[in-house]
């Protein structure tokens, strides 16, 4: 779970819920500058899953991340 502690408050009416892969993701790029690329990488590093199957998840992550604003640019 991932919690918008938006002025110093928990607002539990703004949180997000990922899968064990996306959390572990969340976890290893958190504080960090990322792309794409970046997110192919870890993907192939840690799972049995190929660059192309990889880029095509990396691209859904991130454009779930950005629609839920939990991107910063």
């Amino acid at each position: 779970l991932i919690v918008d502690p938006s002025q110093d408050m928990v607002d539990l009416s703004t949180v997000y819920t990922l899968n064990s892969s996306a959390a572990w993701l969340w976890e290893e790029l958190k504080g960090k500058e990322f792309n794409t690329d970046t997110i192919v990488e870890l993907l192939v590093g840690n799972y049995e899953v190929s660059k192309e199957q990889a880029q095509a998840d990396a691209a859904i992550l991130l454009e779930d991340f950005q629609k839920q604003g939990l991107l910063e640019e």
